[in-house]
């Protein structure tokens, strides 16, 4: 039995199968021979010898089916597995794309996420939720709560008891656990022999794939055994991880050969596993021998025990190259034995951890990954799994680097590593008993080590430092983001983060880790050319210090919060002040940076500012116990001062050289995501610098580093040895502004997080309105993105509302789609607005500028303040008393040294110094008098006050008391040619003066340079041995006074001004009169008492100098008494003001530019008046129509003959038949009226299985359907002219109203086709833009030279009777048209016929049976008058009540383009016999004879559309037409319509009242008025019909829709109106455009007497009292006989064909307009629906699925599965449902695209969220509804066909969507 072979037939298995498995249940397992059966007939199907063919394959699986399922059935052996399930989790694993939903209500990790079943099914309203499409798959969490809140759980997992899942029977998984083992061996052979090592490091791609696709089955087999649930889950997990089970299987032992080599290979594999080099036996000695005790592991460089680096040989060289880069410190690894398995070689002990170990090899095979993240809901496996992905996690790192798709692959890693580690359980076990930080800080190291490079900043020769290559396809490629984003989550865990910061082992290496990116990515300075190329490494240095260093913080610094956590915060500052010195050691750095270097990268100075900042906010730490001596803070802050510098520099253009990357640096550097990791850290440790160091020292270190010492003095001219001059201005605005920031920020200084939130927002809402999500992206909230909320109690929410009102989006017709934007409220700009925010976090400059413009109009509009406002000064939030010191930096006579002589220079107008530099001059006065120091006792001093300065320029260092100080003379240094040089010095020098002169001046000129090296020479003395000092005086030799340059003298100024008398002077300067400042306090002592005068609060620089002004009074007596006197001397004049030419040309030049500025606002604004004008008239917007162009039709009657203006060439004149003139226009197919449908009830778009749309009741089936019907039973040419086509694809015809000449039009093309430029449309095509209105065309539609003294002489009445004018308009139809003579209006007339046919395909316009026949043709020229004005009509709204003020109108050019069909229609004669105006007005003898002899009858009258014939009796006449003619023709053809609705009324009605009605009117037939009375007239029709068998059948089919209402003479008479009105409406449109004259308006009820008195079909004698439809009939001949005549054709039509003659007779009257699908209120039921929906032609789901909103058809869109010769399924969707025009909604971007002809465009959504934005592709994934406005919008373009001229951005299609 044994020898049943593995081709064995199913019936065979399955005995064999229940055989074995009654034999092991039966006996102990132990019974040797049936296991011993099983495991050879395993080994046989299994064996990768039995070959890897399919059939092997599968024949395999076969057997593991019937084995497991014991015999039975496998789907019955799995329901009943499936019954056993006690999972509680959803567990469903899902890939990339995948879309998902993540709620943070209920979320308490933040990577947690749910599929979209759990999602529906919890209970998520009003929940902060959003979709999202996966980026690297994932797993629901629905039911485990570790990760999400309960509360959010769906119905299904809930959490159910244990008790209630019963146990599992032994028998039933028996089988299971004897196979499995076997099966998973099987596997791992697979993966053993498939695996080659690689040659060379490359990996051949090929045989891995192959390998993986043989084993595909296998996997999905196992796929199939996780989601049997619980009860095989365990079965595997115990498979998986049982360590027997893999010892005898897999050891390679036994006689096996095939198993013996697979094990071989595998070993070779194992080799490299490690992170030591196998062949390295010093290391591993080492290593054996420490084992026990601690091991020290040498971390670097040094030699042959090097474990840095990989354990390929190929990376070998990587260490000889980089040996000698310097001694880095010893770091002892770790003290446990454990950490050894990090540089091991791995050993493994269980199936789990090779199949972890294969899976890794080969690259994370997507199937593997799915499979061991199902087995996740088993708590045993998950464990089991954890631990076993960790043991290997240094091979993932080795695989990674090595990876050629390391995008892909990093994917799956974190698919898999973010299930794990984001359970705060799991990863704090895995943590204590695997090491977990220990092996990630390694592993992270040792990825980094590879790439490092040695640092060149600042000491290039000596520098021990190395740094990160940022080229490197390591970090250029973000390869390490998988392993630093599983850092960041499980730091994000309390116990695992605190486990961090209590390890200073861990610490120093983090730090070590940290001060590889220190300094990274170093810009130097170009001086000379340009460079050649530019690197864009700087992105990815900016995205390593985010992700690895500054990500990894922010995750710490958020477990810092309380003061229980001081301990760690110590730590970490303790070893980055270590980390720090280590650093300027390596550099060599000493005090000077050196010039024209800079860094962005300084994450160890932010590392410890934040942490700083912390201490303090959070954790009530003692700032000063947390920092260095004086000597490491002036290090500190050299760096980062350096960096502020360099922005000014760039922003100055002086790195210009560089290239436009070093802008993108700079503007990165402060971008809302990188400020608060970058910006923000820094300016906070120069503000803890500058509160800790001699304030002189820092205020002249800034000036120094600004580059613009020299610039502070205060000769006229000076000598910049740093800068060039065009440099100087803006430098010295970026030192200014930076102090201002420095001075006023306080964002780590004491503001609590709901005012940072609310100062943010303020800021960015003041530069722009913003867009909700946009705000919420400029926010910069704290980056790790693991906190989810943005700090702070408020929400950003509630907090958004205290400070913006929301616009709701707006929508103009021709606009682009507002989406809605918050804009500040009133009172913030009053009373919040702070340009030091704003300056601060401007990406571009121009932002600032944009916030001051708003501000300016806001106070405007307020009314407050009239001219150009200056920035406001706003106060200051409470500063934490630990940073008090900052404000020493106001009270310094440094500073005001400097803000004295920036005021004197700019009084004395010296170097045309902006605005900009004396605001912020004032505004660093103000802070200063705002934070002074109480103490300043006031009277004392002023005794002797005076003579106490000898020493320097000011007596105190405070601001209040120096502000008054006089300083007399000053001597300076200026250039030989400076005209300080030719004065004399005073005779008289004061002793004060001489005093100043020996100190003032030199102290002035170098005071910055020579202060700083003292004070720097003070603090070295202090702190450190003789020995150093030896070295430092030398690199301070390097910067030799900048006043060596040989030509420099000595002048002596006379100054005599204090700091208040210069800001008397400089008020008086400003307003442009003498004595302008008057103190307010003489006239009202009150200003003294209220400090915050609301007056003072915005306006221009005289209100900030009166601001200062007063503050300074109020803060001494003193002040005040010197600004009295001040202004009580008459002031001398201000500096005179011709002080030279060049200044006064300079003066000029301003005055000229200001005038020149105002004129070119005036030209703006009348321009932009004129330009909205023009655009009104072209636009839908409704005008009187005064333009000629406009309104051609119309043209008076006094203008003897039409003249146009040619746009191109402009001149005036006639159209002409040798000069023709014609009118821009657009032709466009159009499917919009086949889009009609008979109900008011709009089509929804559909959103389930239910739902579907069936084209059955649109306008353009039915009379597709009833033209098939007469083609069927009629004579071909007569049906042709019985209806009109066009209802699809028929041809509309726009213009833009402007005109030209033809010939003009043909150059203007030429010049088009030479034009290289990309346009959007196609040239060759015929395509344009109207020269004058940019309006989009294809066509020029011809002229007619008609003149219009000659329309009025047509339409005067004539007296003739009814019967002539039958007679005339015969004769004129019989006259053949001549064929006209050749003139150019007539081949343009051909030629734009031609267009006019080839606009629309050839499907809309063959309808004949014999194709290329003359009916065609003609059937589709008079159609395409009927399309043009049916459209009209529907423009107007469906009637005509409006009248004539319509904006339809100004579109149209009915009257040209009749000319251009009648001219062509009569050249087809109809011949006489034929002609439907006999059958209409003469009564006929012989059409018996007639009928006999036809095979195929001609369409009765009845059946014919009157529309339709109306066009063809009037095109085929000759033009211009007689308004008589007209009318005589209208009057017939109402009577047969008048019968017709008469005969479709008798056919309605049921039998009852016909007999009823036609008894009644029987009566009267004899009444004199007899043919005029519808009683009458329907008897007559009733009994007509009775002849033929037309009535009959009634009761078999219910056509008699209305039998059960009885029909009452109103509604009977309402029936005929309604059926009469839309060909009265016709006809009056074309009376208007053919004879002018206006369109009357009315209510709806009485549309028809109007319309048909403005048709003259009304008699003359009518009184309205008795109004009744038939009063308007006049027939030509007796109505009788002719109705009889009528009658008679169908009864003897019914007799051949009694059931189509009913059908026929019934038209639908009345349609609905175009509507286009009504779409849900909430875009999630479309896209559930939609988004995984499979196509209806190729079955699979789409990629980019859409649907149409005209039909609702479901397309692929750019799915090469759906094309067609070489067309994609939505253009040709586009084509055959709008004949070239498409309306798709893309499903997965909820956006529209608008497809015509040959280009498309995205017209935007018309879905929003609740902020009233678009979301693009879904990326927010937040609950969209729809926008009713700009549906109504999009509908509306459609309809009017305006897609073309009002969306811009068209671009082809190539026919690929």
């Amino acid at each position: 039995m044994a020898g049943v072979g593995a081709g064995a037939s199913a019936q065979e298995k399955r005995a064999t199968a229940a055989r074995l498995k009654a034999a092991l249940s039966f006996s102990a397992a132990e019974d040797s021979e049936a296991a011993g059966e099983l495991q050879a007939l395993l080994e046989r199907a299994l064996s990768p010898s039995a070959g890897s063919g399919s059939e092997a394959v599968s024949e395999a699986l076969a057997w593991c089916r019937c084995l497991l399922a014991g015999g039975e059935p496998w789907d019955s052996f799995v329901q009943a597995v499936r019954a056993y399930d006690p999972a509680t989790l959803c567990g469903l694993v899902w890939t990339a794309n995948f879309v998902a939903y993540r709620c943070r209500t209920c979320g308490i990790s933040p990577c947690m996420s749910l599929c979209a079943e759990c999602f529906h099914q919890g209970e998520h309203a009003g929940h902060d939720y959003n979709m999202f499409r996966s980026q690297a798959g994932g797993a629901c969490d629905c039911g485990d709560g570790n990760v999400m809140r309960e509360a959010g759980f769906c119905k299904r997992h809930r959490i159910k008891s244990s008790s209630e899942v019963p146990s599992v029977p032994k028998d039933l998984l028996l089988m299971s656990e004897l196979v499995l083992p076997q099966f998973i061996f099987c596997l791992i052979q697979y993966l053993r022999e498939g695996y080659d090592e690689p040659v060379l490091d490359v990996p051949s791609e090929k045989d891995l794939l192959k390998i993986l696709q043989i084993l595909e089955p296998h996997i999905s087999f196992l796929e199939d055994l996780t989601k049997m649930g619980g009860a095989m889950r365990s079965v595997l997990t115990q498979v998986l991880t049982n360590q027997q089970f893999y010892k005898d299987l897999s050891s390679g032992g036994g006689e096996n050969t095939c198993a013996k080599k697979s094990h071989e290979k595998y070993l070779v594999a194992l080799k490299g596993s490690g992170l030591t080099f196998p062949e390295d036996k010093l290391a591993c000695g080492v290593q054996e021998q420490a084992a026990g005790a601690s091991t020290s592991v040498v971390q670097g460089f040094a030699g042959a025990t090097s474990t840095s680096g990989q354990g390929d040989s190929s990376d070998e060289e990587d260490q000889n190259g980089s040996q000698g880069v310097g001694k880095r410190k010893r770091v002892k690894l770790s003290s446990s034995t454990k950490d050894q398995s990090i540089m091991d070689v791995l050993k493994h002990k269980c199936f789990l951890e090779e199949l972890l170990f294969w899976t890794i090899k080969y690259e994370f095979p997507q199937k593997m990954v799915t499979f061991l993240l199902n087995m996740l809901p088993d708590q045993d496996y998950k464990i089991a799994f954890t631990k076993t992905f960790v043991q290997h996690y240094a091979f993932i790192m080795k695989t990674l680097k090595k990876s050629h798709e390391s995008d892909t692959m990093s994917n799956r890693i974190v698919h898999i590593s973010v299930q794990l580690f984001s359970n705060e359980e799991l990863a704090r076990q895995v943590t204590e008993e695997c090491q977990l930080l220990d092996i990630m800080v390694t592993v992270l190291l040792y990825m980094m080590e590879s790439c490092l490079i040695k640092s060149e900043l600042q000491d290039e020769e000596n520098s021990l430092h190395v740094v990160v290559n940022c080229g490197e396809a390591l970090l250029k490629n973000n390869t390490y983001w998988p392993l630093v984003s599983d850092f960041i989550n499980i730091l994000s865990h309390q116990s695992v983060a605190k486990k961090f910061l209590e390890d200073h082992r861990l610490l120093v290496t983090w730090m070590n880790f940290v001060s590889f990116f220190q300094g990274m990515n170093l810009n130097k300075r170009e001086l000379n050319e340009h460079v050649e190329f530019e690197s864009q490494t700087y992105y990815a240095a900016f995205a390593a210090e985010l992700e690895a260093c500054a990500q990894p913080m922010w995750g710490l610094l958020s477990h810092c919060k309380v003061r229980e956590t001081q301990e760690y915060t110590r730590n970490v500052v303790r070893y980055c002040i270590e980390a720090l010195q280590d650093w300027f050691d390596a550099i060599n750095f000493v005090d000077e940076p050196t010039p024209n270097q800079v860094t962005f990268h300084l994450p160890l100075h932010r590392y410890y500012a934040m942490f700083l900042s912390k201490a303090v906010k959070c954790q009530e730490l003692d700032l000063d116990s947390l920092l260095p001596d004086q000597e490491m803070l002036m290090k500190l802050m050299v760096h980062p001062l350096q960096i502020q510098a360099s922005l000014s520099e760039i922003h100055s253009n002086m790195w210009v050289r560089n290239g436009l990357q070093i802008k993108g640096q700079a503007m990165t550097y402060v971008q809302s995501h990188f400020c608060n990791s970058m910006i923000d850290p820094d300016i906070y440790l120069l503000q803890v610098c500058a509160s800790r160091i001699d304030p002189d020292y820092f205020i002249s270190s800034v000036f120094e580093r600004f580059k613009v010492v020299d610039l502070l003095t205060m000769a006229s001219q000076h000598q910049n040895t740093m800068l060039d001059s065009e440099h100087e201005k803006s430098m010295l605005e970026g030192a200014l502004t930076f102090l201002v920031i420095l001075l006023s920020l306080r964002l780590h200084l004491g503001m609590t997080d709901d005012e940072i939130l609310r100062a943010e927002m303020v800021a960015q809402l003041c530069m722009n309105d913003r867009t909700h999500s946009s705000l919420l992206d400029l926010i910069p909230e704290n980056p790790n993105p693991k906190s989810g909320i943005i700090p702070g109690s408020l929400s950003f929410e509630s907090m958004l509302s205290a400070v913006a009102d929301f616009k709701a989006p707006v929508f103009e017709p021709g606009g682009s789609m507002q989406q809605g934007m918050y804009t500040p409220k009133a009172e913030v700009w009053d009373k919040e607005f702070d340009p030091v925010m704003v300056i601060l976090r401007t990406v571009y400059r121009r932002d600032v500028q944009s916030a001051m413009d708003r501000y300016t109009a806001f106070l405007k509009q307020s009314g407050k303040v009239n001219g150009n406002p200056w920035p406001p000064y706003k106060k200051r939030t409470h500063l934490h008393s630990s940073y008090k010191g900052l404000m020493r930096l106001l009270h310094c006579k440094t500073l005001h040294i400097v803000l004295f002589t920036l005021l004197y220079k700019i009084l004395m107008d010296h170097q045309n110094l902006s605005e900009h530099v004396l605001c912020m001059v004032l505004y660093l006065i103000e802070l200063g008098l705002e934070n002074s120091p109480e103490q300043e006792s006031d009277e004392e001093d002023s005794v002797g006050g005076q003579e106490r300065c000898h020493d320097s320029w000011f007596p105190g260092n405070n601001l209040v008391s120096n502000m008054r100080h006089l300083i007399n003379y000053v001597r300076v240094r200026v250039p030989e040619t400076a005209p300080e040089v030719k004065r004399e010095p005073p005779a008289s020098t004061s002793s004060d003066g001489s005093a100043a002169s020996q100190n003032s001046g030199t102290v002035q000129v170098f005071s910055l340079v020579a202060e700083r090296r003292k004070k720097f020479q003070e603090i070295i003395n202090r702190n450190t041995t003789e020995a150093n000092q030896a070295v430092r005086p030398k690199s301070s030799m390097k910067w030799s006074a900048p006043g060596a340059t040989p030509q420099l003298t000595t002048a002596i100024l006379e100054i005599k001004e204090s700091i208040l008398s210069l800001l008397v002077k400089l008020h008086h300067k400003l307003s442009g009169k003498q004595n302008s400042y008057y103190p307010p306090w003489l006239d009202d002592m009150e200003t003294l008492i209220q400090c915050e005068n609301p007056k003072y609060l915005h306006g221009d620089g005289m209100t900030a100098v009166e601001r200062i002004l007063l503050k300074a009074a109020l803060q001494s007596r003193l002040n005040k008494r010197i600004i009295e006197e001040i202004c009580r001397k008459v002031t001398p004049p201000v500096p005179p003001k011709k002080i030279s030419p060049a200044e006064k040309k300079t003066l000029d030049k301003e005055e000229r530019r200001q005038k020149a500025r105002e004129r070119q606002q005036k030209l703006l604004a009348e321009f932009a008046s004129r330009q909205k004008s023009f655009m009104e008239t072209a636009m839908d917007v409704e005008l009187p129509d005064a333009d000629i162009a406009m309104e051609i039709a119309t043209a008076e009657q006094h203008v003897s003959e039409a003249v146009y203006d040619c746009v191109i060439c402009g001149q005036s004149g006639p159209s002409t038949e040798e000069r023709p003139a014609g009118l821009v226009v657009l032709l466009q197919a159009s499917s919009v009226l086949g889009q009609c449908r008979n109900t008011t009830e709009p089509k929804k778009l559909p959103t389930s299985e239910k739902e579907q749309i069936y084209p059955w009741d649109t306008c353009a089936t039915v009379y597709e359907a009833r033209l098939a019907t007469l083609q069927h039973l009629f004579k071909d040419s007569s049906c042709l002219q019985s209806v009109s086509i066009g209802w699809e694809g028929g041809v509309y015809v726009q213009t833009c109203g402007h005109t030209l000449h033809i010939d003009c039009h043909k150059s203007y093309m030429e010049s088009l086709r030479n034009d290289q430029v990309l346009q959007g449309f196609s040239v060759d095509k015929g395509e344009f833009t109207c020269p004058l209105c940019r309006q989009f065309a294809n066509s020029v539609l011809p002229c007619y030279p008609g003149n219009s003294v000659e329309r009025s002489l047509w339409q005067c009445h004539s007296n003739k009777n009814m019967q002539d004018l039958i007679k005339e308009v015969e004769e004129l139809q019989e006259q053949l048209g001549t064929f006209p003579s050749e003139t150019n209006l007539s081949k343009e007339m051909e030629s734009v016929m031609k267009d006019i046919k080839s606009t629309t395909q050839k499907k809309y316009t063959d309808y004949s049976k014999s194709p290329g026949s003359p009916d065609n043709d003609f059937l589709f020229m008079y159609s395409v008058a009927r399309t043009n004005l049916e459209l009209e009509l529907v423009h107007r709204g469906g009637n005509l009540c409006l009248g004539g003020a319509s904006t339809a109108g100004k579109r149209s050019c009915l009257h040209q383009l009749f000319h251009v069909l009648a001219m062509h229609m009569r050249l087809y004669s109809i011949d006489s016999a034929y002609n439907p105006w006999k059958k209409l007005t003469q009564l006929m003898h012989d059409e018996n004879s007639q009928m006999s002899s036809e095979e195929q009858p001609e369409v009765p009258v009845l059946y014919r559309d009157v529309s339709s014939l109306l066009l063809i009796q009037i095109l085929t006449m000759p033009q211009p037409l007689r308004k008589e003619h007209f009318t005589c023709i209208i009057k017939v053809l109402f009577t047969l319509l008048y019968i017709q609705a008469h005969v479709a009324l008798s056919i309605k009605c049921n039998a009852e009242d016909r007999m009823t009605w036609m008894n009644s009117g029987a009566l009267k037939k004899s009444i004199s008025n007899a043919k005029k009375s519808w009683e009458v007239l329907l008897s007559h029709v009733i009994s007509e019909l009775f002849k033929g068998k037309i009535y009959e059948r009634e009761e078999t089919e219910d056509l008699a829709m209305d039998s059960t209402s009885a029909w009452c003479p109103h509604s009977i008479e309402t029936y005929l109106q309604q059926f009469c009105l839309p060909f009265l409406r016709i006809t009056s449109l074309l009376q208007h455009h053919l004879f002018g004259g206006e369109l009357p308006s009315c209510q709806e009820d009485e549309e028809f007497t109007v319309l048909a008195n403005c048709l003259g079909l009304l008699p003359s004698s009518f009184q309205s009292s008795q109004f009744s439809s038939a009063s308007c009939l006049d027939w030509p001949v007796p109505a009788f006989d002719i109705i009889s005549q009528w009658c008679s054709e169908l009864v003897s039509f019914a007799d051949k064909h009694p059931t189509q003659v009913k059908i026929l007779l019934i038209q639908e009257t009345k349609w609905d307009l175009p509507r286009l699908l009504q779409l849900p209120e909430n875009y999630n039921t479309i896209f559930q629906y939609y988004h995984r929906k499979s196509c209806s032609v190729c079955s699979k789901v789409p990629k980019d699925p859409a649907v149409c909103l005209v039909c609702g058809t479901f397309v692929c869109l750019k799915g090469l599965c759906c094309k067609q010769q070489s067309y994609c399924e939505c253009v040709l969707h586009s084509q055959n449902c709008g004949a070239g025009t498409g309306i798709f909604l893309l499903i997965n971007a909820s956006v529209i695209i608008i497809i015509r002809g040959h280009r498309f465009c995205l017209w935007g959504s018309v879905y929003l969220d609740a902020h009233g934005e678009e979301d693009r592709d879904l990326r927010r994934g937040k609950p969209l509804y729809i926008c009713k406005e700009r549906y109504k919008v999009l509908e509306q373009q459609w309809v009017s066909h305006t897609f073309d001229h009002i969306n811009k951005r068209w671009g082809p299609h190539y026919n690929g969507l």
